[in-house]
């Protein structure tokens, strides 16, 4: 039906209106991003949407796609040409409109439509676009559909099919919104910044918690895809800062940011100081294991040891399993372990039943962390923060590796630590207590001091990560020891930034 796409095309030309372009690395290893216009054009959209569902037929998946579009001037264009080719390929299209990707997530429950293609490109900067896609709910593509996906497009192998559809989905917020406000307000006064960043959740965010009782700040809530401020990323200190002194100036008991489309929240307590996403779950696994005493919890590897020796999660016998990092990796443990949670570096939370359904979702993370501090009256966020065990952790360093080798020096990294460990060698005279390598390697000794090394997923970069629960002066010790094996391999150059 399209021929083969072409990996570069002029613009203003007439190869350009009349071939797809599709760059070959915008397909990843959990999503698909491009910078639109330049990577990807919009016969290039479509014949994505021809590919996934010729996917979705080879895969025997009933026919049936929610799809939905994030706040950017040419997202609605980018979702039709899509569904144009999804209609192409035999699907029937379930549009739900302006959409957060939890919002396109929990469509598919509330419509029973069991694949989506959600066109976002999250927190990237203005010109990115993307799709996050799935097939069984509540579960989104990993490497093995993505790279089946990617050999059908670049081959020009979607085939056309009868049978396609489309239907708009009138009001679908109003049943989003009514899913998470069907339960009692807070019974506390709780006031909260509610920062957006300019970006889609903007549209939803404050009226929901407004629902739910909260008296809400809004900071940069007025929906403006030219993102004026900042990107909306509760990562980027630009936002930080922001929330920083909204908190500050307003009062407020906590500061809640949420990305580009509506997926992660981050968090400033009420002193304005930023909690990092994976100690934030560290107070949501102590709160919720008081209330379910031996659940488990998946973490992913970068996040705090603390997961495993904070006393009060070890007093309310919960457990936790590390994981890989990336929000598709994770969760598909949680959703298949029956896990109560499932908590990522970055801020992508995944909560099942009785508080969700297994996908991210900034709000159900958002109302997580304000149902603590509902359940925990007379305590500030600060106070809860400072309560837990005190650990000195490094940012993420990110030494470049080309995509080429990344991998290698890591299956080198692994081999070097599963050596020590097998010939009872020691780290600055402590033995090995426990190796995860499920994603790179996680070597921990026996003070809790770790350290990690990991190929980034999408990035000609490794990941580095070190953390020690005893002192800033063995975690700059863990990160000597890691460095020191980097430092054997050439192709290993220098870092974003280190400690």
């Amino acid at each position: 039906m399209f021929p083969p796409p072409q990996p570069a095309l002029a613009p203003n030309s007439l190869a350009y209106e009349t071939q797809p372009l599709v760059k070959p690395t915008g397909f990843r290893e959990y999503d698909a991003r491009w910078l639109f216009g330049s990577e990807i054009n919009l016969m290039g959209v479509q014949a994505l949407g021809l590919g996934l569902g010729t996917l979705i037929h080879e895969l025997g998946v009933t026919p049936d796609i929610v799809v939905g579009h994030d706040f950017r001037a040419y997202s609605a264009s980018i979702k039709q040409a899509l569904a144009n080719g999804l209609m192409a390929a035999g699907v029937r299209v379930h549009d739900i409109g302006l959409a957060l990707s939890p919002m396109a997530y929990f469509a598919q429950f509330a419509l029973d439509v069991p694949c989506v293609a959600m066109v976002t490109a999250s927190h990237n900067d203005n010109g990115w676009t993307g799709v996050k896609m799935g097939v069984d709910r509540p579960l989104t593509f990993g490497p093995d559909e993505m790279g089946r996906l990617k050999r059908i497009v670049l081959d020009g192998a979607g085939r056309g099919r009868d049978g396609g559809g489309y239907r708009y989905v009138p009001d679908f917020p109003e049943a989003y919104s009514k899913d998470l406000t069907d339960r009692p307000r807070f019974r506390n006064r709780i006031k909260a910044v509610v920062a957006c960043g300019n970006g889609t959740a903007g549209a939803f965010a404050p009226r929901i918690l407004e629902a739910l009782g909260v008296e809400v700040v809004p900071l940069d809530c007025a929906l403006d895809y030219t993102f004026p401020n900042y990107n909306p990323n509760p990562e980027d200190l630009d936002m930080l800062h922001a929330m920083r002194d909204a908190v500050l100036a307003s009062g407020a008991d906590v500061g809640l940011g949420f990305d580009g489309d509506g997926d992660r929240c981050g968090v400033v307590d009420n002193h304005g100081e930023e909690i990092f996403a994976d100690k934030v779950g560290v107070l949501l696994a102590r709160d919720l294991s008081t209330l379910h005493p031996g659940a488990t919890f998946v973490v992913d590897v970068k996040s705090t040891g603390l997961f495993l020796t904070d006393p009060v999660l070890v007093a309310n016998g919960a457990k936790a399993d590390y994981w890989k990092t990336g929000h598709s990796y994770m969760k598909r443990p949680v959703s298949q372990s029956g896990a109560l949670a499932g908590f990522e570096k970055s801020g992508h939370y995944f909560f099942n039943a009785p508080i969700g359904r297994g996908y991210d979702d900034g709000l159900v993370s958002a109302i997580a962390i304000l149902d603590m501090l509902d359940r925990n009256p007379g305590r500030t966020l600060a106070e809860l923060k400072d309560a837990l065990p005190k650990t000195w952790s490094s940012l993420t360093m990110s030494p470049h590796c080309a995509d080429e080798t990344k991998y290698g020096v890591v299956d080198a990294v692994v081999r070097h630590f599963e050596a020590m460990a097998a010939h009872g060698d020691t780290i600055d005279g402590q033995k090995i207590r426990d190796l995860v390598t499920v994603n790179g390697v996680r070597v921990t000794v026996e003070d809790g001091s770790w350290g990690l090394v990991r190929a980034s997923s999408n990035k000609p970069e490794l990941v580095v990560v070190v953390e020690s629960p005893v002192s800033e002066a063995r975690m700059r010790d863990m990160f000597r020891l890691v460095d020191d094996v980097l430092r054997s391999h050439p192709e290993v150059g220098a870092y974003n930034q280190s400690i």
